[in-house]
């Protein structure tokens, strides 16, 4: 399978930036660069620890942030990442949107409905 990127607006308090991030259905949440989550507003809320795809632990700031993906909109938790973090949209953000991967067309979709239990 190849790469997926999503086209996305990420809104903050004072602000909102469109942005495509490459979707990572390994990551939990989705990491945007310290400053620009600053920028839009965003503040942090807590820390948590990750395991990185380099099998490395790193602890990072969270905060929450509204993620919108063609008109839908939804408030995700957002990872404030360091230089030379890369920058994702993860799962969380993707089962709150209703979105899956299409692999073969290499897009997001929308899923036909969400799991009630």
């Amino acid at each position: 399978m190849g790469e997926v990127y999503a086209e996305i607006v990420l809104k903050g308090p004072t602000g909102a930036k469109g942005m495509r991030l490459l979707v990572d259905t390994g990551s939990t949440f989705t990491w945007v660069h310290s400053s620009l989550l600053r920028d839009l507003g965003v503040r942090p809320l807590g820390r948590d620890s990750f395991e990185t795809i380099e099998n490395r632990d790193v602890t990072r700031r969270i905060g929450e942030a509204v993620v919108e993906h063609e008109g839908d909109a939804r408030t995700t938790v957002v990872v404030f990442a360091r230089p030379g973090d890369g920058e994702v949209l993860g799962l969380y953000a993707l089962e709150g949107l209703g979105l899956e991967v299409d692999p073969r067309g290499r897009r997001l979709r929308k899923r036909a409905r969400l799991l009630a239990m």
